[in-house]
Formats: C-alpha cells, structure tokens, sequence
C-alpha cells in the first residue's frame, strides 16, 4: 500500500475580501479539492517493497482473494492450480540442480576413497601372508601348531573388523554437511599412515631380507589386526561416545512465527549441532504455514493506507502579494495540518480495538466451523458403522474395501472439512487424496472420528505431512565462527532455507555442585502416649 504525502493548495487573496472569513474558507476547500482531482499541486508518493512470497506455490498466493464461503454451493474438493515461472525461477531451479550435482560427486567421491582405505586395510594382514609363500616358498619354515592357531585368530579378527567398520562408516548418509567430519577424517589419516608405517617395516625387514619364520610373519600380521580393532575402538569413542553427555542447550526459533524449542547436545562441532536441529526440527516443530502471516501483514497494509503523512514544516506556494491576511491563511494551514496529524495519532491508537474485534470473530468462525465438521464426522462414520452391518449380510463379492467406503461417504463431509481448513489455513497442507487415504486408514484400523479429525483440529509435527509441502531441498548454515569448530557457551548460528530461517543460540549447562547433610534417624522420632482412663 502507498502513503501519500500531500501538500495542501491555499489561495491568497486580495484585501478586499480579506474580510470574508466564511467565504475565504469555502474558497480555499473548493481549491482543494480541485488541485486534488487535477494532481497540479506537488505531491510525493513513498512506494513500499512489496512482500515476498514464502512459497512459491501460486495456491498460497492467491489465498487472501478467494471468498473464505466459496464452498457453500459446492461439494467437491479440487485439486487443480495453474503455475507459471519467472526468469528468477528458472535461475533459481538452475543453481539448484548444480548445487545437487556438485553434492552428489562430493559424496561419491568420499565414498570411493573411503572403499579404496577399507580394502587397503582388509588387503593388507591377508598379503603379508600370501606374499612370502609366492616370493620365496623353498626357503619359509614348516607353519607348526602355534602358527595354524595365528591362521584363525587372524580369521575371526578380520571377520570381526569387517562387521565393526561396516556398522560404524557404511551407513546410509543422513546429510551432505559443507566441510570435512574433523575426526572422520584424522582417523582415516592415521589408518593409512599406520598401514603405510607396517608396509615399510615389512618390505625393509621380510621383503628385502626374505625371512624364512613364517610364524615370525604371521604374528606380524596378527598384530596389525590388534592394532586396527584399538583404532576403531578410539573411532567408537570419538564419533559415538564423546557426544553423548549433554553440554550445551540450545534454543531453536524460527523466524517466521517465532516457534521455540530447546534441545540439550554434547560435545559436537557446529556443523553437526545444526544436522541434529534440522532433524530434531522435521520431528517437533509445526508444519511451517505462511497463510497463517497472511492476516497480519494485510492488516498492517491497511492500517498505513488509512494513515497520510502531511509536510507542517514545508515551504507553501508564493503568494502575489504579502501582507496580514496571507500571514494568517499561513497560520491556519499550519494549526490544520496539526489537528489531522493528531487526529490521525489518535485512529492509531485505536488499532488495537479492531485487532481485538477481528481476533474475536475469526475465533467465533472457527469454533463454528468446528462445531459443523464435528457433526459431519461423526455422521459419516455413523454411516460407515451402518455400511458395515449391512455388508456382513451381503456375499463376500460384493464387500466394499476401505478405499472404495472411503470415497464413498467422502463428499458428505468434504464441504465441511473443507471450510475449516480454509478458516484455519491448513487448506493447503492437505489435498483430497491425503485426506482420503488418512480416512480409508481410520476405516481399515476401525478408528473414532476423534482420532480421525486430530490431524486437522491439531497440527502435528512437519513430517506427517507431505513431502511437498516441507521438504527443503538444501539448507544454508551461516556461522561467524568456523563450522568445523565446537560449540561454545553464547554461539549463535541460523540455519536458512527458501521460507525461515532458524536462529540457533546456545548456552552452556552449569556445573552443579551437589552437597549432602546427614540427618540422625533418631532425631525425628517420638513417642505417642495414651491415657489408659477414659470419660464414662
């Protein structure tokens, strides 16, 4: 909405009908109103950036121009919208795209190099016993009872191994983080160092000399496979068990409608803090709904439409002659001009009875549109329950599933449901089929029309809903510090995507100092004495 800036037209006139007060009062409305309908006097215009949109469906642009009663004279629910790109959308999906691929060959090649270290290490025991037998087989030494034991200690440790390191670093990647797992990587830089270490002591001290104990070689490859399971041990210890104890709490706000929740972590770095508030986020926030801002901002708009910004210390047209009555004209603009910017101070300030009165009556509306989808509900489900009677008498041919019940008694309830989701602005957090399929899952498990509508009297958390409507394809990480660094007692850090943002504040947790005071059980015991004589 714009905010005029209006300079008043006033005439001067000569002194002959200086003194017609009434007359030059008239004459100078008659003025205004004219260089108001011909724009001839200066005028400036302030333009306000519009609002972004937070989404780019068109469904939730076009909410605040569709009739909130539309559904009266319909019963059915549509699912079409028409959508258009813009030359910023098209850039938009392209960075996208780069940015995914440049992801996905990032996370490839960390796999290739960590398969390439994993064979290296499984390789490693398994040649220092193969090799002597292809190299120098005439000269090794008979393999007694003692050495055949190495052979299976070494089996069943590589076994071992094998199932450690698949269950610690062969998982399912949860997220692609922007810098390097300080630890992840320390620890894949001391297994290769080690196995280097092991190889040069093995090709100066057996290789080159051609050692004939072969039980010498086969405890040296049996050491090798102690040393690894330690190093996974310590892997253990500082991927899994160093996080583990709660150290920071830390405060989670989105931005948008200031929703808060506070998590408690351990010792993590801050890149790793925010991949758990962005999944603890997915868990326990609301789903984020911007139609729900809709009111506030038109609001906004229409309380500085009403408002104007007049100019008291400006300079006003020349006059063609100076002289008392001008002077006078002057000062009655200026007293005019004072008691508009006053009377409008004062609609300011009664601002707040029309958001009481709007606040009271969307109340008042949505109370009534629950009352009315209640009714539907539970009359639906009533018919179900008759349905069911009276198909346990029909052939189990003619048995009607879920889904098709489900359909069936779906537009009885559809203008309903319909319109308190419109009122509450939930219309598009749930399309016609999600509603369907939830309802034909309520009928398959034999569920209340409670339990039924606790999905849309409640929102629940971001993930029981579609994936579409949640689902940020990439999240931003602003930090001053670095991101590989640990948390620290005051870091703040927001987690930005397409819509919100989430600020994160962190605050250590104290240390608690817990003192004990002995009490002597004696001290609080006592003796309770009756009197043998009693009132006849």
């Amino acid at each position: 909405m714009d905010t005029e800036s209006t300079y008043s037209g006033y005439s001067y006139y000569s002194g002959r009908s200086r003194g017609s007060h009434r007359h030059g009062e008239r004459s100078r409305d008659r003025h205004k109103v004219r260089s108001k309908d011909s724009r001839s006097e200066k005028s400036v215009t302030i333009n306000t950036p519009p609002a972004e949109p937070l989404l780019g469906d068109s469904v939730v642009r076009g909410e605040q121009v569709q009739d909130d009663n539309w559904g009266e004279t319909t019963t059915a629910i549509t699912g079409t919208s028409e959508h258009s790109l813009s030359q910023e959308d098209i850039v938009r999906i392209t960075k996208d795209l780069e940015d995914s691929v440049g992801l996905d060959c990032r996370r490839y090649f960390t796999l290739t190099l960590a398969v390439i270290l994993g064979l290296l290490v499984f390789l490693t025991p398994i040649a220092f016993l193969v090799l002597p037998h292809l190299l120098w087989p005439e000269k090794l030494q008979s393999c007694g009872t003692a050495c055949e034991g190495l052979f299976i200690s070494v089996a069943f440790k590589l076994l071992i191994l094998l199932l450690a390191v698949w269950a610690l670093f062969f998982r399912s990647p949860r997220a692609g983080l922007p810098r390097v797992f300080l630890f992840r990587a320390l620890l894949a830089v001391l297994v290769l160092l080690f196995v280097v270490s092991y190889w040069l002591f093995y090709g100066v001290r057996i290789l080159d000399s051609q050692d004939d104990n072969y039980q010498g070689i086969v405890q040296y490859a049996v050491s090798l496979v102690d040393a690894l399971l330690f190093i996974h041990y310590l892997a253990i210890v500082l991927l899994e068990l160093r996080q583990l104890q709660p150290c920071f709490s830390l405060c989670v706000t989105r931005s948008t409608d200031g929703e808060t929740k506070h998590y408690n972590l351990g010792q993590l770095s801050i890149q790793r803090a925010a991949l758990a508030i962005i999944e603890h986020y997915y868990c326990d926030f609301p789903v984020h709904n911007p139609a729900l801002l809709s009111a506030s901002k038109s609001r906004a708009a229409k309380h500085l439409a009403g408002l104007k910004v007049y100019n008291v210390d400006g300079e006003f047209p020349a006059a063609p002659a100076e002289g008392p009555g001008n002077n006078a004209a002057a000062g009655l603009a200026h007293s005019q001009s004072r008691a508009m910017i006053a009377a409008a101070a004062r609609r300011r300030d009664s601002s707040h009875n029309e958001l009481y009165y709007e606040e009271a009556e969307h109340e008042r509306r949505v109370r009534k549109r629950k009352a009315r989808l209640v009714v539907a509900i539970e009359e639906a489900f009533t018919h179900i329950k008759r349905m069911q009677e009276e198909e346990q008498k029909k052939a189990p041919s003619d048995v009607m599933d879920p889904r098709e019940a489900a359909q069936a008694i779906f537009p009885s309830m559809a203008r309903a449901l319909q319109k308190y989701l419109r009122t509450t602005k939930q219309q598009h957090c749930h399309s016609m089929e999600s509603i369907q399929q939830h309802l034909a899952f309520c009928i398959t498990n034999n569920m209340t029309p409670k339990a039924f509508l606790e999905s849309y009297l409640n929102p629940g958390p971001t993930l029981q809903y579609s994936r579409d409507h949640w689902l940020a394809r990439q999240w931003t990480l602003i930090s001053e510090a670095a991101v590989t660094s640990s948390l620290k007692d005051g870091s703040i850090f927001l987690l930005k995507c397409v819509d919100f943002s989430l600020v994160v504040t962190s605050k250590k947790i104290p240390y608690i100092q817990m003192s004990e005071e002995y009490i002597d059980p004696k001290s609080h015991k006592f003796v309770l004495r009756l009197q043998s004589e009693t009132s006849v």
